[in-house]
Order: structure tokens, then sequence, then C-alpha cells
């Protein structure tokens, strides 16, 4: 009996469940903003915002624990550098849950699982299309008047005469392998 159980088990079993919870919150981290089932984003909520918590104390031990949880460097400093500041001013509800209507196939209810600060990313520009707005537009050059330039030839090429398949015969010509020599068919 699960009395008084109060985690959701996700029909799972406990290492399971741990890793599943697990990978959503760093694709949370990651991402910001990604799509999954209700209860998933239910299971996952606690841990995620336990993760800011301690990225907004920004302290040794607090960044040990995290990575403890998380297991990889690049994404603990990225909750510490940049997720952790966004939440400075807030004491809680780091994240969201936005409904998004009914998955097909299983009917499963889906939905948006967001941080609440978002972190906009900048648009960069190519470094090609940067060179060529500053370049002044290229004009044709001019013609003489006298002068009159030769025309490259234009040749056509000819298209290769189609080749048509022959017909499909009956299932793919099994009526010969049945067929004897005396049947004039």
């Amino acid at each position: 009996m699960r009395h008084r159980k109060a985690k959701y088990s996700l029909n799972r079993v406990t290492a399971w469940r741990r890793s599943t919870v697990i990978g959503i919150v760093k694709s949370l981290l990651k991402f910001q903003k990604i799509k999954t089932t209700n209860i998933k984003a239910k299971a996952c909520r606690p841990l995620a915002e336990g993760l800011i918590s301690l990225a907004r104390k920004n302290t040794l031990d607090a960044r040990r624990r995290a990575n403890k949880v998380l297991g990889d460097h690049a994404l603990v400093s990225l909750l510490f550098e940049e997720i952790g500041p966004l939440f400075k001013a807030r004491n809680s509800g780091f994240t969201r849950i936005l409904k998004l209507g009914m998955r097909r196939g299983d009917n499963a209810q889906m939905v948006a699982f967001e941080l609440t600060e978002i972190k906009e990313k900048k648009k960069i520009k190519p470094a090609k299309q940067e060179k060529l707005s500053h370049q002044a537009p290229e004009q044709p050059p001019k013609e003489k008047t006298g002068e009159v330039k030769p025309q490259p030839e234009t040749r056509i090429s000819e298209k290769p005469p189609v080749i048509k398949k022959p017909p499909k015969t009956f299932l793919g010509g099994i009526r010969n392998i049945f067929k004897k020599e005396r049947d004039s068919l």
C-alpha cells in the first residue's frame, strides 16, 4: 500500500523515475521551455525550483549540491551564472505549467513547462550579411557606344530520348514461370 507516499510514481521504479525527472530538469534549464506531460511536469517542479533556489545563493556549497544532482559542470555554470541572477528578485514561483491540450494517440494532457523569467537570446547576423550591408552597391560597368561585344555561344543541350519502361506483367511475370513449352498462350 502507498499510504502517505506523496511522490508521483510515474509508473516507474525509483532509479528510472529519478533519471526521468533529472533529465527533464536538465532540458528545462538548458532550453528554458519544454513540452512534456502534465504529471511529469508536476513531478519535476520541486527539483527545478530547488535548484534555482540554490543558484540564487551562489555559494560553493550550493554549486556542489547542484553538481551532485545534475552531474554536468557546464549546466551548473549556466544555472549559477545566467539563470540564478534572473530570479534574485523572486522568492518562489520560478517555473510555470501552461496547458496545451491532449496528445494524439494516448490522450495525455500536454503542457509547456517553462521558467517564469526567460532570458531572450540575441539574434546574431552572419558575417557575410554584415559585410554586404556595409559595402556600396555595385554598379554595372559602362559600355562604350562604338564597340559591340561578342556574345558567348549558347548551347542548347538536347534532352536524351525518354526510354519507356515495359508495361508491368501479371504478378511480375509469374505467368512465365508456370508456362510449359507446349502451351501457346
